[in-house]
C-alpha cells in the first residue's frame, strides 16, 4: 500500500511540475498577486476579471522567473473572464481537454502562482450540469463545480485533470463559497471574441419583459406553454424598429423557442448582430412573424 501511495503522490507531484510553464503570476491588484493561464506563445494570457483592479501598470510574472509589462486586451465580467497581452514571446501554451470528457468523483487540481513558484490543491469534480447563466448575466457551456479550496492568489490560474491538461479557468467569484470553474469552452469561446473585438459582443432587442401564460389552444398550436409579454420597449430600438408592441408575447426568436428570459438571452447570443431574423409573436390572440435586425448591446 505505501508503494502505491507514494507513486500517486508522485504522479501527483508531476502533474503541478508539467502544469507550472503554462501558469503566470498576474500583478493587477493592491493585494496578492493573481494566477493566469498562457494561451499562446506570443503573450496572450487569460485570468480571472475580478483580479483586475486595475487597467494600466499591470505586470507578469513568467514561467522562468521573468517579471515582463502587461496590457489589458479585454474583459468579460459576466464570465469573470479577462486577457492580458505580456511583453513576452516564446511561452508555452496551454493544453486544454474539453470539460464533456469529466465525470463526477474525479480528481482535480487548481494549480496558481500568486508568488514566484506554483502551489497547488486537491479535490474532485462535485457536480456537473448544462449550461449555466451567472449571477452576472454571461453563459458557461458547463456548470462545473470541485471541491477544491480556492487559495489566495489561485483565481485565474487552470483546473488541471489528473493527466495534465487544463479542463477550465479557476475562480472564486462565480459563486459565493462555491468553486466553480468557467469549462473549456467558454474559455475558449470569450478568449476568441476579446482577442478579435476587444470585448464580447451581445445581442440585444430594447425590450423588457415578463413572462406569461400563453391560452390553451395557442399553446398547443405552439408547443409551449409560456412567453414572454413586453411591458417595455425602447425608442428607437431594434424592438421598435422591426415592429413590436407593448402586450405583444414573444414566443420565439431565430426558430428557437421563448419561453423565459434566459431563452431570449441565449438566443441573442447566438444571432449574429446585425443580422436578420425572425420572431415569432403572439398579437391579439393570433400568431405573427416579424423581421429583427438583431442590435448589439453597448
Amino acid at each position: 500500500m505505501a508503494q502505491g501511495l507514494a507513486e500517486f503522490s508522485d504522479a501527483l507531484a508531476a502533474t503541478v511540475a508539467a502544469a507550472g510553464p503554462i501558469v503566470a503570476r498576474v500583478e493587477a491588484r493592491a493585494r496578492l498577486p493573481a494566477s493566469g493561464i498562457i494561451w499562446s506563445p506570443e503573450g496572450v494570457i487569460v485570468t480571472a476579471h475580478h483580479v483586475l483592479e486595475r487597467d494600466e501598470e499591470l505586470s507578469v510574472g513568467l514561467p522562468d522567473g521573468r517579471t515582463v509589462p502587461a496590457a489589458l486586451v479585454g474583459r468579460d465580467p459576466s464570465t469573470d473572464l479577462a486577457v492580458v497581452r505580456a511583453q513576452a514571446t516564446g511561452l508555452t501554451p496551454a493544453t486544454w481537454a474539453p470539460a464533456e470528457t469529466l465525470r463526477v468523483g474525479q480528481l482535480v487540481l487548481a494549480v496558481g502562482r500568486p508568488g514566484r513558484s506554483v502551489a497547488a490543491t486537491l479535490g474532485i469534480v462535485s457536480a456537473l450540469g448544462e449550461g449555466w447563466r451567472t449571477p452576472a448575466g454571461g453563459r458557461l457551456d458547463r456548470y462545473l463545480q470541485t471541491d477544491v479550496v480556492m487559495y489566495p492568489g489561485f483565481s485565474g490560474g487552470p483546473l488541471v485533470e489528473a493527466r495534465g491538461q487544463v479542463i477550465g479557468l479557476s475562480t472564486s467569484a462565480l459563486l459565493r463559497g462555491v468553486s466553480v470553474a468557467v469549462p473549456t469552452a467558454t474559455v475558449r469561446r470569450v478568449v476568441e471574441a476579446i482577442l478579435a473585438h476587444g470585448r464580447v459582443r451581445r445581442g440585444y432587442l430594447g425590450i423588457g419583459a415578463q413572462g406569461v401564460r400563453l391560452p390553451a389552444p395557442l399553446a398547443q398550436q405552439l408547443g409551449q406553454e409560456t412567453g414572454l409579454m413586453l411591458v417595455s420597449i425602447e425608442a428607437a430600438g431594434p424592438a421598435e424598429r422591426g415592429g413590436l408592441l407593448l402586450g405583444d408575447i414573444l414566443v420565439s426568436v431565430g426558430g428557437k423557442p421563448v419561453r423565459h428570459l434566459d431563452d431570449l438571452l441565449s438566443a441573442l447570443s447566438s444571432e449574429p448582430i446585425g443580422a436578420e431574423t425572425r420572431a415569432r409573436i403572439v398579437r391579439g390572440g393570433e400568431s405573427k412573424e416579424l423581421v429583427l435586425v438583431i442590435g448589439e448591446r453597448s
